[in-house]
């Protein structure tokens, strides 16, 4: 009798450390699948974020250089409009850190100096459908079907890191992840069909994703929208900054 009692006390022994054992391996494994979630929402993020930091420490800067095609299709890299500014390059090699901007593509590229941001623009993408754009945001910014085009006169929408569901969201191009750092008269360069077209920021504002009249919003000059997800790694609001172009 005393054998039974003692054999039953260790399988139920048994039994809880294994219940304890299953309960902590799923506890720590739901522990770490959410860290993981977490550090791929963000990762992004707070890499650009640090990035910035740093060249904000060091006070490195971004300069835009033009992209030439030569008659045998090579490509040649040429400061950008130093010419016209004097002194530009000697101050900024003061700072100690330069860095040049070539477009991705001068058929359709956006370069930001500020933030360093350089991807080229995938055109007439229908900003209503999923499987239009969800495609083209990984591989660059894109340009809103039915907007114009730099030169046209009218209101220019690009958009990029708009994404699904937030755990995707670093699945997707990271070039706006900054644009909220943008501020009244910073630089925003766009190059089309080999000729660069240069924006000053006039301002910026936060909305609902509900709120598209920003995207057929009618102007009487060349006006310039990016779009974005605000927060950065989420899908809660749209972060919009305007432009319009330099007068050459």
């Amino acid at each position: 009798m005393k054998n039974k009692i003692q054999n039953f006390k260790r399988v139920i022994t048994a039994a809880g450390y294994l219940k304890i054992l299953t309960l902590r391996t799923l506890g720590n494994f739901l522990i770490l699948s959410s860290i993981f979630v977490v550090a791929k929402t963000f990762y992004l993020p707070i890499r650009e974020e640090i990035r910035y930091f740093i060249d904000r420490i060091i006070e490195k800067k971004y300069l835009v250089a033009e992209t030439h095609m030569q008659k045998n299709k090579e490509k040649k890299y040429e400061e950008s409009d130093f010419s016209k500014n004097k002194g530009l390059l000697p101050k900024a090699l003061n700072f100690g850190k330069v860095e040049f901007l070539i477009p991705e593509d001068p058929n359709f590229s956006i370069v930001i100096p500020k933030i360093a941001a350089n991807s080229k623009i995938l055109a007439n993408i229908d900003a209503s459908d999923e499987k239009n754009y969800l495609p083209a945001l990984q591989k660059g910014v894109a340009h809103a079907a039915g907007t114009a085009f730099p030169g046209e006169g009218g209101h220019i929408f690009l958009f990029a890191h708009s994404t699904d569901y937030f755990w995707n969201v670093s699945a997707y191009n990271a070039v706006f992840y900054l644009l909220n750092k943008l501020e009244k008269g910073d630089e925003v360069n766009i190059f089309y069909q080999g000729k660069r077209h240069i924006y000053k920021v006039i301002g910026k504002d936060i909305v609902d994703p509900s709120q598209v009249e920003y995207l057929t919003r009618k102007t009487n000059k060349e006006f310039l929208t990016l779009q974005t997800c605000w927060p950065p790694g989420t899908t809660f609001k749209r972060l919009l900054v305007f432009a319009t172009r330099v007068v050459e």
